[in-house]
């Protein structure tokens, strides 16, 4: 099998008339046993988040380093890891990201010599740091025999294959512009995880996707949306990743201008014989 993974963060056409940087990150691991780790954050960019760009970037690091660190200590033994997984994934799993996130924010917060909040009993309010760096987490771990993914917050996990457009992971969605967030007390009890074993009989090419909601929130509803995800299948068929990864950032620019104006990311892994 041959694999390409590629990606593209551009600042959503609502930031750039209103002057505010682009607040996703995405992060890609490629590991030579034709295993693949990445990561999608959004940060939330609202006046109570001033560094959720920074928010978003530890996000996606925490995410491939506590997934590599894991395949590492598995190496040779990808059944005990799959095992694992089903069984940690939403517990362990989620409780060392959200851990690790909020104690490099408070890291980067101190080092930034940024004024710390003090809560009523005149000691330092974390929680208040935290809100500072908002941001959701989207990940997909792709091994030769199974798939990983982790969702805490809004934002898309898509597979495309011949048999049709399906979402890797059902996440909770909230009404409106609410998500959960890592910036939230106990954040890990919000992760969705799904582990599922690769199908040997599975028909290539396979096409992951990756997107936070700017993507889908500039399409009219669900199908429009699943209609995107299928074209992009279609042009990496025909005309392959070099080629699309090309016009990705344009692509993306276009879509944030005709639709909601939120940045947004697209991360792919493209699978084929």
């Amino acid at each position: 099998m041959a694999r390409s993974v590629f990606g593209e963060a551009v600042r959503g056409a609502s930031h750039i008339r209103n002057g505010k940087e682009c607040q996703d990150s995405l992060k890609i691991v490629e590991k030579g046993d034709n295993t693949v780790i990445l990561a999608v954050a959004d940060g939330h960019g609202s006046d109570a988040c001033p560094y959720s760009k920074t928010g978003s970037d530890i996000a996606v690091n925490v995410f491939c380093r506590i997934m590599n660190d894991y395949l590492d200590t598995y190496a040779g033994q990808p059944e005990m890891l799959m095992t694992f997984l089903k069984r940690e994934g939403d517990t362990k799993i989620a409780q060392e990201i959200d851990a690790e996130w909020k104690r490099r924010v408070w890291k980067r917060h101190g080092a930034g010599k940024r004024e710390i909040p003090v809560n009523g009993d005149g000691e330092a309010d974390r929680d208040a740091v935290y809100k500072m760096y908002g941001s959701t987490l989207i990940g997909l771990v792709i091994t030769e025999l199974f798939l990983f993914a982790f969702q805490l917050g809004d934002g898309d996990i898509m597979e495309v294959s011949p048999q049709g457009v399906h979402n890797v992971i059902e996440a909770d969605k909230l009404l409106g512009i609410e998500t959960h967030s890592l910036s939230r007390s106990e954040s890990w009890k919000k992760a969705v995880t799904c582990v599922r074993r690769q199908d040997e009989a599975r028909k290539l090419p396979v096409m992951y996707m990756l997107s936070s909601d700017g993507m889908a929130n500039s399409y009219k509803d669900d199908d429009a949306f699943q209609k995107t995800c299928s074209d992009y299948y279609e042009l990496l068929k025909e005309h392959g990743a070099k080629a699309v990864s090309r016009k990705l950032r344009d692509w993306l620019s276009e879509t944030s201008k005709l639709g909601c104006g939120d940045d947004i990311t697209a991360l792919f892994a493209y699978i084929t014989e």
